[in-house]
């Protein structure tokens, strides 16, 4: 086989990796936006579906968003927008919620500021993630990750370790919180891993670590630091 057959044979073996992990279950992971002015959300179909609503029949607002919450969850939630409305900063939580049809799910919300085209704050962005247990959701992201890190293991694991420690999520969660940051941004996973590597192996700090909201941000901003050429453009 010829060098050019075999580089050939590496670019078509990357793109259907990056094709089969563009599947899985997109309810998983979804986006929101909240404008601080009006007091408006808005919310992607797949945090619809988490809320328990069909796509396109619910318009949330803040009464609605904190009558989903659990009960003992709700303080936390609550003095947590407060914070985002005084200082902007981007934030995480970890808190569950109860759909329409009355079943408890468990989700991680990771947000950060959202400017408008002069670059003033007008609110907050960014997604859910259902973390809450589900054997065959495992199963199909174990499945979807298992090419992928078997030619990237080192760098994947990696990532993924520092993801567990920062959201306190397991390695399949961590997972798809990076496969999902690479098809919102069309960066290939790897190169999306690598610039996340950097970013957090770069971060100087002596023995606390930084804020969380170090991390939101670094990984809501990641593609804005990498390099779009051939080679790092999800196919």
């Amino acid at each position: 086989m010829s060098g050019d057959d075999t580089a050939h044979d590496d670019t078509a073996h990357d793109e259907t990796v990056e094709q089969a992990l563009a599947g899985g279950i997109p309810e998983r992971v979804g986006w929101f936006r909240f404008y601080f002015a009006d007091e408006r959300w808005e919310w992607s179909e797949q945090v619809q579906v988490l809320h328990g609503y069909a796509p396109g029949t619910v318009t949330p607002t803040t009464e609605l968003v904190l009558s989903h919450k659990h009960p003992d969850d709700r303080r936390q939630i609550t003095a947590t927008l407060d914070e985002m409305r005084s200082t902007g900063r981007a934030f995480s939580t970890r808190h569950r919620i109860i759909d329409t049809h009355g079943d408890l799910r468990e989700v991680v919300v990771i947000g950060d500021q959202l400017l408008d085209d002069d670059g003033e704050l007008i609110g907050t962005h960014g997604f859910y993630v259902d973390i809450t247990p589900s054997a065959a959701m495992t199963k199909a992201i174990v499945t979807a990750a298992v090419t992928e890190i078997t030619e990237n293991r080192a760098l994947i694991e990696q990532v993924k370790g520092m993801l567990m420690l920062i959201y306190r999520v397991d390695a399949d969660t961590a997972f798809e919180l990076l496969r999902w940051r690479s098809q919102e941004t069309n960066v290939k996973l790897r190169v999306l891993a690598e610039q996340l590597l950097a970013d957090y192996t770069g971060l100087v700090y002596e023995e606390r670590m930084p804020p969380r909201s170090v991390f939101d941000h670094l990984l809501l901003t990641v593609e804005q630091r990498v390099r779009l050429d051939g080679d790092s453009v999800a196919g």
